[in-house]
């Protein structure tokens, strides 16, 4: 080949005469996806704590069996304010998450608070079912502190 001929074709490996086609279905739907799902696990991650904090407000002492507090006697007042501040607190994260408020922030406080639980309900009962639930619930929340764009938030 000589060298004209060659700089031609390095040109036209450079600027094709035919476009790109349109990426297709699977593609699209990949990028879909990449796009949308830190919102909706943002959003689950959020109902789940929602439920979780609902319940512990409504009924407090059905989960003061749970209270990683050693000499805490499970239907104490003690216990049960215990159960009512994690509520709120389960409360808190579950709505900044679902509006999109300071969502890095309340995914690591959600990492803390998961983090906690599966170390309270591993040392109580080893592991379980529950507990790896709840390790999945935590790595969840672990991948949106990691999260940098997303979608449906509030910023400035």
């Amino acid at each position: 080949m000589t060298p004209g001929k060659a700089r031609t074709a390095a040109r036209g490996a450079a600027h094709p005469e035919h476009p790109a086609p349109p990426p297709g279905l699977v593609e699209r739907a990949g990028q879909l996806a990449s796009e949308w799902a830190p919102t909706a696990g943002r959003v689950l991650l959020g109902l789940v704590l929602a439920w979780f904090g609902y319940h512990e407000l409504v009924q407090p002492s059905v989960w003061t069996g749970y209270v990683p507090v050693v000499p805490v006697v499970p239907a104490s007042s003690l216990a049960v304010l215990l159960v009512l501040a994690h509520g709120w607190l389960l409360l808190m994260l579950a709505v900044a998450m679902i509006a999109g408020i300071a969502v890095r922030a309340a995914a690591a406080g959600s990492v803390a608070l998961l983090l906690e639980i599966v170390i309270s309900l591993t040392v109580a009962g080893g592991l379980s079912d529950l507990v790896l639930r709840d390790v999945g619930v935590l790595g969840l929340a672990v991948c949106l502190t990691a999260s940098t764009r997303q979608r449906l938030v509030l910023s400035r």
